[in-house]
C-alpha cells in the first residue's frame, strides 16, 4: 500500500470535524498504527494525522472547559 492511497481518518479537512468525529478518527489512527502492518511512510503519515486530531480534540475540550468555567463564574455572581 502506498502512502498516497491511505484513507486518512478525517479526510482532507479534519479541522471541520466535530469533537466526536475527531475522537473517532483518532481512535482509527491508533488502531491502524497498532496493527503493525504499515510501512514506515504510512506510519509517519498516520502519526502526523493523529497529532493533528489530538490537538483538535484538546482544543474542543479546552474550549468546553472555558465555557463551563464562565458559566460557573456567572452563576456564582448571581
Amino acid at each position: 500500500m502506498r502512502v498516497s492511497k491511505i484513507q486518512l481518518p478525517g479526510g482532507n479537512s479534519p479541522e471541520k470535524l466535530s469533537y466526536e468525529q475527531a475522537r473517532t478518527a483518532l481512535t482509527e489512527v491508533v488502531e491502524l498504527m497498532e496493527s503493525g502492518e504499515l510501512e514506515l511512510e504510512q506510519s509517519i503519515a498516520l502519526w502526523e494525522r493523529g497529532e493533528l486530531l489530538a490537538r483538535l480534540c484538546d482544543d474542543f475540550l479546552t474550549k468546553a472547559q472555558a465555557k463551563l468555567s464562565a458559566l460557573e463564574d456567572e452563576e456564582s455572581n448571581d
